[in-house]
């Protein structure tokens, strides 16, 4: 029995659904190559800082990528089946705003699309022992990358 190609085929009825997986990989291959801190510091500790990362509970984790300059990107995964609204991060104080980057969620990747279009800004309200805090919609089975506004 040899590979299934016919899986790649267009007229495949899930072609719509390959697309989206062969975006996602696209899309994470130029941001990979576009954030230093997915790469730089890479095997050195100070590139990597937890968030949270015992949300057993919530089956959420979360944990900052640090480039050379200190420039973070957020990642939030949600391992759960179900959108968590409002959800709290605590975050660095000296960042204004967030952006989201990625979401593996989006529509064109052929996930529901729930998204934080919109940048979210941090409040001064510690949390996760950090000095700031921002509340995201956090797309069920998911992960989303946040950077710097």
């Amino acid at each position: 029995h040899g590979p299934d190609w016919w899986l790649l085929d267009p007229e495949y009825g899930a072609a719509a659904d390959h697309r989206g997986v062969r975006d996602l990989v696209r899309d994470l291959n130029a941001a990979y190559r576009d954030t230093p801190a997915l790469l730089r510091l890479d095997t050195n500790p100070e590139g990597f800082a937890w968030v949270v990362g015992d949300a057993a509970e919530d089956n959420v984790l979360a944990f900052l990528r640090l480039d050379a300059d200190g420039t973070p990107l957020l990642a939030v995964s949600n391992f759960a089946p179900v959108v968590r609204h409002d959800y709290r991060l605590g975050v660095p104080d000296d960042v204004p705003a967030w952006h989201e980057a990625l979401n593996t969620d989006a529509a064109r990747y052929g996930g529901g699309g729930v998204t934080n279009p919109d940048p979210v800004k941090p409040e001064a309200l510690g949390w996760h022992g950090r000095p700031a805090s921002i509340r995201l919609t956090l797309p069920p089975l998911a992960t989303v990358w946040l950077r710097p506004a």
